[in-house]
């Protein structure tokens, strides 16, 4: 593959404010009340300085094209089908309604690898969250982009077997089914276009997902929430969350916690036992 070491380091900036119809579209797609104060919950900064690539400029899969150009923040990996692979978030102090928001992005490493699934490029980005000045949400990023699949590839996730999930070695167990308007919403609430989330044909026939697929960081804000309400809002200080297996709309999904202070374990199963999410997370 080609030597993209050029990329390294680069950076780019973003700027936006967290306005209350953002906040209220936040509160409203995960059918929470009337927030108690100006400080929103953790893993609101998904939602913030998000991508503005004009349609023009988006690729088939619905992701920004990445172009071999000067001012191009990602290299243009040729691998069609991307990922986002895992975060590891340090979270500084909560983000109040009404805040003026910078983003400071830069590339830290490129890495090709092979494997069983063919090439792949791993990309990790550190994000640089501050409010009002301040600093704010720490995280590191890890995409991978892999390689287009054959029309007749299995598709992904394998059909449910019977065995079910079992929640008793779990200290907290909250269930739901993530469906397509929930998947809209956080669409829009984040303003990601990548087709998996919302085109059924496209991402049956071209990625080869069995359904559409619950998005990475949407997984990750519920696994929040259920940390908070076992430990109230904003008590986190790490967050780390890493994708094992897509969640399919409509689908049982299973989120779970377990642990204290600086060893709590954090998951999404599916319905019949596949783990979906692994994360971690300590409390401040």
């Amino acid at each position: 593959m080609a030597d993209w070491g050029e990329w390294i380091g680069r950076e780019q900036r973003a700027v936006d404010r967290l306005d209350p119809a953002l906040a209220a579209r936040w509160h409203a797609t995960f059918d929470r009340g009337a927030p108690a104060s100006a400080a929103m919950p953790q893993g609101i900064h998904f939602c913030l300085c998000t991508p503005e690539a004009p349609t023009a400029q988006l690729g088939p899969d619905g992701h920004p094209l990445r172009e071999d150009q000067p001012a191009s923040f990602l290299p243009p990996i040729p691998l069609p089908r991307r990922m986002w692979a895992s975060s590891a978030i340090r979270f500084h102090r909560p983000i109040a309604v009404g805040a003026s928001i910078e983003r400071v992005s830069r590339v830290v490493s490129i890495t090709p690898k092979s494997g069983n699934r063919g090439d792949m490029v791993f990309v990790e980005i550190d994000h640089e969250t501050s409010a009002d000045g301040e600093p704010a949400v720490s995280e590191r990023q890890t995409a991978v982009y892999l390689e287009a699949l054959a029309n007749d590839a299995k598709l992904s996730p394998p059909e449910p077997c019977e065995g079910r999930f079992d929640p008793t070695a779990w200290d907290s167990h909250r269930v739901l089914l993530p469906d397509e308007r929930l998947l809209f919403r956080y669409s829009a609430l984040t303003f990601n276009t990548h087709r998996i989330h919302y085109d059924a044909p496209y991402a049956r026939d071209i990625e080869r997902y069995r359904g559409l697929v619950v998005h990475g960081p949407l997984t990750a804000s519920l696994l929040l929430q259920l940390a908070a309400e076992r430990f109230g809002e904003n008590r986190l200080a790490t967050f780390s969350f890493r994708g094992l297996s897509p969640a399919v709309a409509n689908e049982p999904l299973h989120l779970v916690l377990r642990g204290t202070d600086d060893a709590i374990a954090i998951a999404a199963f599916a319905d019949d036992g596949r783990q979906v999410t692994k994360a971690s997370a300590t409390l401040a």
